[in-house]
C-alpha cells in the first residue's frame, strides 16, 4: 500500500508546513496600564472606566466592547457598572480578617513588643487593606522603614503593584525597589529605593529619568543615599496570591481573566435599564392638543421622564376625532433576569460563589445547598490563606529585627505562625445534632464534644466547668487509678505489707 500512499501525496502536492513562520503578536496593554485597568474596575467610575476603554481601544477586540462604543451624532448611551469587582475583592479581604484569630509568636518574651508595633500601625486594617490591593494590581510588598520623628516603632508600609518592582537572581529575591512620586515646583520627580540584604539605597529621578540631589524635594531632604545594617535580610516582604502568566515575576490580578465578563454584564445592565426607559408610556397627541408654553405660546417639548409625547397631524377627516392616544411597549423582563444571571456567574465563575455576595438567584435553595455554594468561596480563600501563612510569619520576623536594630541588639530570629478560624461552619443547630448522636453512640468524650460545641468562643475555664457539671448531672465521677508503688524490690514489699508473717 506505500506505493498508494506515495502516489496520493504526489497528486495532491502537499507541502509540510514550515518552521520559520513568524508571527507578530501585539500586546495591547503594558504592565502599567493593565494594573490602571484593574484599578478602574475596582474604583467603579463610570465615566473612567469609558475615558480608559477609548483611549485605549487600540485593536478590533478592544474597540467591540461595551465600555469602549460611541453613540451616533446626537445620541447618547445609558452606560451604568455593576460594581461587582470592588465587591468581591472587598468580600474576600472581609472575609479573610474577620477569620484571623491572632498571631503566636516564639519566643513569647517578644509578643508584647509585637503587640504594640501592630497597635501603633493598625497592622489589621494595614493587612486588610493591603490583601484588597494585592487582589486588585496583582502583587505589592510591604515596606519597613525608620522614622523617630514619627514613631518609636518600626512604621509599616505596603506599596501596590504599580509601585513597586523586584530584582531577582536565579529566581532569588535579591531586591525590591519602591517608587514614591512627588510634585515640586510645578515639575515632577519619583523617589526610588532599593531595600537589598543588608542596605537600603535612594535616589531622585526628575521627570526625564535624570538623578537629582535628594534635597531637590522637601519631602525626601532627610534621606541618605544608602544606609547599611547588619544582617543578610530585606526590610521588604513581597506578597502574591497568583502568578502571572505575561509578566515574569509579576502576580496576577483577580481582575485580569474576567475583564470581558465584567464589560458584558456592565453592557447586559445598561440595556436592561434602556429598554425599562425605552418602554415608557408613549402619549400621541394631535398637534392641537400639545400643551403651550404660557410665556410664548410655543409648543412644549417633550420630557423623557414627566410629560412625554408624540406630535401628530391634525386630522382632516369628516369623522377625525382629536384624542389622545397611549400606548406603552412589553419589555421582556425575564430575558434579562436570565442574561443577568449568566452573566454574573461568568463573573464569579472560579472566583466566589454569589451566595457569599449576598445574591440568591434561585431563591428556593435551603441553608445546606446555600454551602454548598459556598465551596467556590472557600477554595479562594485557602489560596489566601496559604499565602499569608508565608507572608505574615516573614513579615513579622522581619519587623521585630528592624526593632532590635533600632535598640542596638542584634538582629533575633522569631518563630511567628497565623491562625484562622472556620468560615461558612454548620449552624449551631446542626452542631448539637450531631455531637448528640456521636454522644448516644458512645463514640465522643464529654470533653471533646464541648470542645466541638463552643470552641474558641468559650475559655478553658469555662469549657471546665461546663464538663464538671454534665459529668455530676450524668453522675459520672473522675476515678483515679490506684498507685502503684515499686520502690523496694517485689519481696521486700510483700513482707512489709504482712506484719503476721513477722510475727511468727
Amino acid at each position: 500500500m506505500g506505493w498508494l500512499k506515495n502516489m496520493v501525496m504526489k497528486m495532491l502536492k502537499i507541502q509540510p508546513a514550515p518552521e520559520n513562520r513568524i508571527i507578530t503578536i501585539t500586546e495591547p496593554l503594558s504592565y502599567g496600564t493593565n494594573v490602571l485597568r484593574n484599578r478602574l474596575w475596582y474604583r467603579g467610575d463610570p465615566s473612567e472606566l469609558e475615558q480608559f476603554a477609548m483611549q485605549t481601544a487600540s485593536d478590533n477586540v478592544s474597540g467591540a466592547r461595551f465600555w469602549a462604543a460611541s453613540a451616533s451624532q446626537n445620541l447618547r448611551i445609558r452606560k451604568i457598572h455593576s460594581g461587582l469587582p470592588a465587591m468581591i475583592a472587598g468580600t474576600l479581604s472581609d472575609i479573610v480578617i474577620a477569620d484571623m484569630d491572632g498571631i503566636e509568636l516564639q519566643p513569647v518574651e517578644v509578643s508584647d513588643n509585637w503587640q504594640a508595633i501592630a497597635e501603633d500601625n493598625g497592622f489589621d486594617k494595614l493587612l486588610g487593606e493591603s490583601i484588597t490591593d494585592t487582589l486588585v494590581a496583582g502583587d505589592g510588598a510591604f515596606k519597613i522603614t525608620v522614622d523617630p520623628d514619627v514613631s518609636e516603632y518600626p512604621i509599616i508600609e505596603f506599596y501596590s503593584g504599580e509601585q513597586v518592582s523586584y530584582n531577582r537572581q536565579r529566581g532569588r529575591l535579591k531586591e525590591v525597589l519602591f517608587y514614591t512620586d512627588y510634585r515640586h515646583r510645578d515639575k515632577d520627580y519619583r523617589l526610588e529605593e532599593t531595600f537589598g540584604q543588608g542596605y537600603v539605597r535612594s535616589k531622585l529621578l526628575s521627570a526625564d529619568g535624570k538623578e537629582v540631589p535628594l534635597a531637590t524635594v522637601p519631602e525626601t531632604a532627610h534621606l541618605q543615599p544608602e544606609v547599611t545594617y547588619e544582617g543578610k535580610w530585606i526590610m521588604a516582604v513581597p506578597m502574591q496570591f497568583y502568578k502571572s502568566s505575561k509578566w515574569t515575576g509579576r502576580g496576577k490580578s483577580l481582575y485580569d481573566s474576567k475583564n470581558d465578563e465584567f464589560d458584558a454584564l456592565d453592557e447586559v445592565i445598561s440595556q436592561w435599564v434602556d429598554a425599562i426607559r425605552a418602554g415608557r408610556v408613549q402619549k400621541y397627541i394631535p398637534e392641537d392638543m400639545i400643551p403651550r408654553s404660557t410665556e410664548t405660546g410655543e409648543l412644549l417639548k417633550p420630557n423623557p421622564f414627566d410629560n412625554q409625547f408624540i406630535k401628530l397631524g391634525t386630522a382632516l377627516a369628516e369623522d377625525a376625532k382629536g384624542q389622545i392616544t397611549t400606548v406603552q411597549p412589553a419589555i421582556l423582563y425575564e430575558a434579562f433576569v436570565e442574561s443577568y444571571s449568566s452573566a454574573l456567574d461568568m463573573c464569579l465563575q472560579g472566583i466566589m460563589s454569589p451566595a457569599t455576595l449576598g445574591i440568591d438567584l434561585k431563591k428556593t435553595d435551603n441553608a445546606e445547598a446555600q454551602r454548598e455554594k459556598e465551596k467556590a468561596t472557600l477554595y479562594t480563600r485557602g489560596k489566601l490563606i496559604e499565602t499569608l501563612n508565608q507572608v505574615v510569619p516573614r513579615l513579622v520576623d522581619t519587623v521585630l529585627k528592624v526593632y532590635d536594630t533600632m535598640r542596638n541588639r542584634d538582629a533575633g530570629e522569631y518563630e511567628a505562625s497565623v491562625k484562622f478560624g472556620e468560615y461558612a461552619s454548620p449552624s449551631f443547630d446542626s452542631v448539637v445534632e450531631t455531637v448528640g448522636k456521636a454522644r448516644t453512640f458512645g463514640v465522643m468524650s464529654i470533653e471533646r464534644s464541648v470542645e466541638e460545641l463552643y470552641g474558641d468562643s468559650w475559655t478553658d475555664e469555662e469549657k471546665a466547668e461546663e464538663v464538671k457539671r454534665l459529668k455530676d448531672e450524668q453522675g459520672l465521677l473522675d476515678v483515679k487509678e490506684p498507685a502503684i508503688n515499686r520502690d523496694k524490690p517485689p519481696g521486700e514489699e510483700d513482707e512489709d505489707d504482712n506484719p503476721e508473717a513477722d510475727d511468727e
